[in-house]
């Protein structure tokens, strides 16, 4: 235990703050496809629930200690939606409740204490074009960490209309739901994001053309808002006209006429939209069926996390006239300084441990020192000691 203490100065305090960052890949390969048992829809990897009101996605079968969490999957629709208009629709109330749980948490209320709808320019209160048809990615929080990097994150997703949903994944018709793609990446995050949300920081998902991309007219030299990305929350919210064609008048038409219904996901579901707009397949199907039915079209889905570090750097100055005697009682013997062989010899000391105490000079924190350090009554140290949390 110390016998001698000496005080903080406000210069010898100082505080630092680091961001680190961790790629991370999840192909659509895991998402569908690789726990696939005989060929069937049964994933052991996807983790359907009795309540039917969103997906897990697991990286393993999630009865193993090994699994781990990597999203929840589920979708809904606004009150203001079209797709409300009919009642009677499979979990329809469940569906508008779900947008309403997620907007009301993301986006907030207006003045008059209503809900708002979730928007493709963030500009909530001001009109513009609304998301009203969406699903949402809710990342686990053991991958995106304190938030996912401003700037890093994409989905890519196939467009193709050949299969059926339930069955074209990775494992089963490789490539068939993937032979045209489209990727939603957060362009502009690292320098244009916004506020305005009661969920932290979020920024706009546009809609291009993936590279590799076959051939065809889908979203060639174009970026169209198509989504959202939250990043101290985790979620990304996609807007529902990524699986529609430009006649149904979604949000810049991600598909052009002549591919209406490339997709495949809801075309001759009859519905307010005529069967057109690609989310229709969501009114006709559970919040389950259709998690599944968009998981299937998953191609890659990657983005940095990031983990903050504060910490606080305590810089432990030894004079040249401090610290040169030990509190050790073997230092000294028969009262003699066991280090000096004659009275002319300087006191040695050898620091290696350094104590962080309050007020009280109770200990706090103990810092070692790699190895001993020779103090003399000619000599000065500096040590430098961090704390992280």
């Amino acid at each position: 235990m110390a016998t001698t203490f000496k005080q903080f100065l406000n210069n010898d305090v100082t505080t630092t703050r680091t961001l680190l960052h961790e790629s991370i890949p999840a192909t659509g390969s895991i998402v569908s496809g690789t726990y696939n048992e005989g060929g069937t829809t049964t994933e052991t990897n996807i983790k359907n629930y009795s309540h039917g009101l969103f997906q897990s996605v697991y990286d393993y079968p999630f009865l193993s200690s090994s699994a781990n969490h990597i999203f929840d999957l589920t979708c809904g629709y606004s009150n203001n939606s079209s797709l409300s208009a009919s009642s009677g629709r499979v979990q329809q109330q469940d569906k508008i409740d779900i947008y309403n749980q997620m907007a009301q948490i993301l986006v907030g209320h207006d003045v008059t204490g209503s809900i708002l709808d979730f928007d493709e320019d963030g500009n909530f209160a001001a009109g513009g074009n609304k998301l009203r048809e969406v699903f949402f990615v809710n990342l686990a929080r053991l991958l995106n960490k304190d938030e996912i990097k401003k700037g890093s994150f994409e989905i890519e997703f196939g467009v193709t209309g050949s299969g059926t949903s339930g069955n074209d994944n990775h494992a089963t018709v490789t490539g068939a739901n993937f032979g045209k793609r489209i990727k939603l990446a957060d362009l502009s995050g690292s320098s244009q994001y916004y506020v305005n949300s009661p969920a932290g920081e979020y920024g706009i998902l546009y809609a291009t053309q993936s590279s590799g991309q076959a051939a065809g007219q889908i979203l060639e030299n174009e970026e169209v808002p198509a989504g959202l990305i939250y990043y101290q929350a985790g979620i990304a919210v996609i807007s529902g006209s990524i699986f529609s064609s430009s006649v149904s008048g979604r949000i810049g038409g991600l598909l052009d006429q002549a591919n209406m219904g490339e997709c495949g996901l809801g075309v001759g579901i009859a519905g307010t939209d005529g069967g057109r707009d690609g989310f229709n397949f969501v009114t006709g199907s559970s919040i389950s069926g259709s998690c599944s039915a968009i998981r299937n079209r998953i191609y890659n889905i990657k983005f940095n996390n990031t983990t903050e570090l504060n910490s606080t750097i305590y810089f432990c100055r030894a004079s040249h006239n401090e610290f040169n005697y030990s509190a050790n009682p073997t230092y000294l013997s028969s009262s003699q300084i066991r280090v000096k062989d004659t009275t002319l010899d300087q006191p040695v000391s050898y620091v290696t441990t350094v104590g962080l105490y309050s007020a009280a000079n109770e200990l706090l924190a103990v810092a070692k020192v790699s190895e001993p350090l020779k103090k003399t009554p000619d000599t000065e140290l500096t040590l430098r000691v961090r704390l992280d949390y």
